[in-house]
């Protein structure tokens, strides 16, 4: 049995915007862009449980850096 989908919605949209300037937009229009200059990575929660702000997790991540870094120079 199919759903009849009902096209009647509230509309609550403000009467001074003006619908036919929103006609004609593209989704994912910028997706692309948007993963190629995004480096999103989830945390799983023990380990976020240490890391309560962005800027503790990249300072940690600077800290391991240097660390293999110094690492890798002493070996060359």
């Amino acid at each position: 049995m199919k759903k009849t989908i009902s096209r009647e919605t509230d509309d609550d949209l403000r009467p001074e915007y003006d619908l036919s300037k929103l006609k004609g937009g593209v989704r994912g229009k910028y997706a692309k862009q948007f993963r190629e200059g995004t480096n999103l990575v989830l945390l799983s929660p023990d380990v976020a449980a240490y890391f309560p702000t962005e800027e503790s997790v990249n300072s940690a991540l600077r800290s391991l850096v240097q660390i293999v870094s110094s690492k890798l120079s002493h070996v060359h």
